[in-house]
């Protein structure tokens, strides 16, 4: 009888095997020489207190060099027009594959950005109504309010049998943007009196506008151009000499034998400064921009940006800007209504993409919100529309904190989209905090232990329940669940908010309590952030440290930012008997070789830069006789190589008493930064340390109420505890508190909540809970209720 063979498996194909993304003694910023194998085709999830090391790892290492790498495989020509990429410092990297990084940089602050440009949505748009509209008033350029409409004629020369012919041209662009506020949807009105002071002469500074000096160049202009008398007051200028001097046209003019070109005031101002997003600004130019400008809505286009021809094609009564104008998902709606089969890709393509934004929970924005005012979280998911109807595989999502700005309702339907951009067989590495995105991850790489020099190190790596039974910090606080306060504070009095009405708000009437910590809470588009910046931040004796950004260069450090600095060069200098100035790396005591920066740029074109440490200075910024000057026994590079913890020592009960310096190094350590270094730059912190930063610099203002936007953005389960012990310093200091969150674990800690809803966009706009968190998990009457009693145990 015959026998049966047992089926043997055979050996996998060596294409196969590369299922590891390997990463070998990493040291970008404070890596400690770490290795990391990352599961491919899996969720991976890297926790870690916020400067642990997480974002040096997958942005700076895996995500950095993928893109590198990815980019030298283009052209020369290609790559001068590309950001130059350094290769991270690390010993090997294997197993890469093409990284897409959706992280929470704010999106484009253009004035002309909005959601419908950012995500190609109005592209589409201006096709459908080019093709359906009625009337039909031109191609899809007809309904851009970025294309502005021209004509113009004239002779031009062509060869016709081999002779050079003139013939006559003309040509027509019809475009949509607005004329009057050139698709802005805005227009601006200068306060002359705010750019000078009519009683002086040009020189004698007559100028109030940031930047406009007479020693400078725009001094050599105004005097050398011969149009008007610098000597003579402005008010006693002739109307010709005023109009030169605000409105003339670009005019070439000669001074002093140089080519220049003179500019009225206005017109130069506007390209400069009010062309520009007002929140990217420096904040001296910023106070002068929102000093000096009345911004009104457009009287022309009714705010829509386009001309009336392109207002004028309808379909189905409804034209492109009332279509951008509709919440997304109504308009979603819309377009589903729609069925023309000559256009059917098109709206296929369309559905989907609006579908992706209801799914993303981004239902409640409109196509024509402007793109800058967008919170991080939401232009972090506004990215990732693009990439969930992608059909690439294999492929690595990085994601920083998706769930940033999301109410606990929401990170169910965020975690289901990462689960699905990993099944259709994608790497997905996520920078998380919260526990319950930390729950779905298949892989946890947890650093630490600590923050900055005292983190860098893999501290765990494996299941997350695995992670919950080792013994580091975030897998000890996994599970923490803060409790309900037995006592609560009473209110001394309360700020009253009656009919407020910005955005989506209906006609809200709310009492505010002061003297205790309130907590605003609602799902995302609810109108938490509406009610309090429209309502309440602008009020005398409001302090609101918000989310945007910190402006700064590599020059910029926490010393610098905080005003630290300032106390500490006085004090050198009056030690040693010299200048302050010449304790700046800014100023004259910067080294004359890398001009303070400590290293020194070679700029290679379109290969990667290179950044050398200065051989003069030896990377310390300052020239070696500055050097030589000493406060407590330490010199000016010592101090700023400092943390804020050792410096606060070193200037309270320290060799260096010094109460100015010592009062800001202890608001750093209390919002838990006592771990950053005094001279590094401002670029190399993460976003959570950023908004910590800001807290410190803002609680040393004399506002009696602090807004804080969502604090607890960046920071690590273990840090939150932190922050309740300094938002209730705060109020016990006879400060009020008032806190836009989602955290519950800073709701159950609130001596009052007012929870927004009960949907987003036009399905919220109003207040659905007013009282304590005991009477909100009590009553359960709201989707935050729900989630908060759920958190608590009850």
């Amino acid at each position: 009888m015959a026998t049966r063979t047992a089926k043997t498996t055979p050996d996998p194909h060596v294409a196969d095997t590369h299922d590891l993304i390997r990463v070998h003694g990493a040291r970008v910023n404070n890596l400690k020489d770490i290795s990391v194998e990352i599961p491919k085709r899996r969720l991976t999830v890297f926790t870690g207190v916020s400067g642990s090391g997480k974002s040096s790892l997958v942005f700076s290492t895996i995500a950095a060099e993928s893109q590198r790498m990815i980019n030298e495989t283009y052209s020369a020509f290609l790559q001068g027009f590309m950001p130059t990429l350094a290769r991270p410092e690390v010993d090997l990297m294997d197993g890469l594959t093409t990284a897409i990084i959706v992280d929470q940089q704010r999106m484009g602050g253009d004035p002309r950005s909005t959601v419908g440009t950012a995500t190609d949505a109005n592209a589409m748009l201006r096709i459908l109504f080019s093709r359906l509209g009625t009337p039909y008033v031109g191609s899809a350029q007809a309904f851009s309010f970025n294309v502005g409409s021209a004509s113009g004629a004239g002779a031009a020369t062509v060869s016709k049998g081999g002779r050079d012919v003139k013939v006559r041209k003309t040509f027509t662009i019809t475009g949509g943007m607005c004329p009057r506020c050139e698709g802005r949807g805005s227009v601006s009105d200068v306060d002359l009196t705010q750019l000078y002071d009519d009683e002086k002469s040009l020189n004698d500074g007559a100028l109030t506008i940031p930047g406009y000096t007479m020693d400078g160049w725009y001094g050599r202009i105004f005097s050398g151009c011969g149009f008007f008398d610098p000597d003579k007051p402005i008010k006693k200028f002739t109307k010709r000499q005023l109009d030169d001097l605000l409105y003339k046209e670009p005019t070439k003019i000669k001074v002093d034998g140089i080519n220049l070109t003179y500019e009225g005031l206005i017109p130069k101002i506007q390209k400069s400064m009010l062309s520009k997003d007002v929140e990217s600004l420096q904040p001296h130019i910023r106070a002068f921009v929102e000093r000096a400008t009345t911004f009104q809505i457009c009287p022309d286009c009714d705010g829509t940006r386009l001309t009336e021809g392109a207002r004028s094609s309808k379909i189905n009564g409804v034209n492109i800007a009332d279509a951008c104008a509709m919440q997304i998902n109504d308009l979603a709606d819309w377009v589903r209504g729609l069925d023309e089969p000559s256009v059917a890709p098109l709206l296929t393509t369309l559905r989907q993409t609006l579908d992706s934004f209801v799914e993303i929970g981004l239902g409640y924005l409109s196509l024509d919100r402007p793109s800058g005012t967008l919170s991080g979280g939401e232009a972090q998911r506004t990215k990732m529309i693009r990439h969930l109807g992608s059909s690439l595989t294999d492929v690595t999502y990085v994601f920083d904190e998706p769930t940033i700005g999301l109410h606990p309702h929401d990170i169910a339907r965020m975690n289901d989209l990462l689960l699905r951009l990993r099944d259709k067989g994608n790497t997905v590495l996520v920078v998380e905090h919260k526990p319950e995105a930390i729950a779905i991850a298949d892989h946890v790489i947890d650093l630490g232990p600590r923050a900055g020099s005292d983190g860098g190190q893999v501290m765990f790596e494996g299941t997350v329940d695995g992670l919950r039974a080792s013994n580091t910090l975030t897998g000890t606080h996994l599970d923490d669940r803060a409790a309900l306060k037995p006592t609560l504070r009473t209110a001394s009095t309360a700020l009253e908010v009656r009919g407020a009405d910005s955005h989506n708000l209906r006609d809200v009437d709310v009492d505010i309590p002061l003297g205790v910590l309130v907590v605003l809470t609602g799902v995302a588009g609810s109108g938490k952030s509406s009610l309090i910046h429209g309502s309440v931040t602008g009020l005398d004796g409001v302090i609101a440290v918000d989310q945007t950004p910190i402006k700064g260069s590599r020059r910029s450090n926490p010393a610098t930012y905080t005003g630290l600095l300032e106390p500490i060069r006085k004090a050198f200098a009056k030690e040693n008997g010299v200048k302050p100035a010449l304790f700046s790396a800014n100023s004259e005591g910067a080294c004359p070789t890398c001009n303070g920066n400590g290293v020194i740029y070679s700029d290679l074109a379109m290969m990667a830069g290179v950044a050398t440490p200065c051989e003069e200075c030896e990377g310390r910024r300052f020239q070696a006789s500055v050097l030589e000057y000493t406060l407590g026994g330490s010199n000016i590079s010592e101090v700023l190589g400092m943390s804020a913890a050792e410096a606060e020592t070193f200037f309270g009960d320290g060799p260096a008493p010094l109460p100015a310096a010592h009062k800001i190094l202890e608001r750093l350590v209390d919002v838990g930064l006592g771990y950053i270094k005094l001279g590094q730059p401002l670029t190399a912190l993460s976003g959570g340390e950023r908004q910590r930063i800001k807290l410190a610099t803002q609680m040393a203002g004399k506002g009696e109420v602090y807004v804080l936007d969502e604090p607890t953005t960046g920071l690590h389960l273990a840090d939150v505890e932190n922050l309740l012990g300094l938002l209730d310093r705060l109020v016990d200091s006879g400060k009020s508190v008032i806190v836009i969150e989602h955290h519950q674990a800073v709701m159950a800690h609130a001596d009052w909540i007012i929870d927004l809803g009960p949907g987003a966009g036009h399905d919220g706009g109003q207040v659905v809970f007013e009282g304590t968190p005991a009477a909100l998990v009590q009553a359960r009457s709201s989707l935050t209720g729900e989630h908060l009693a759920a958190y608590v145990g009850k």
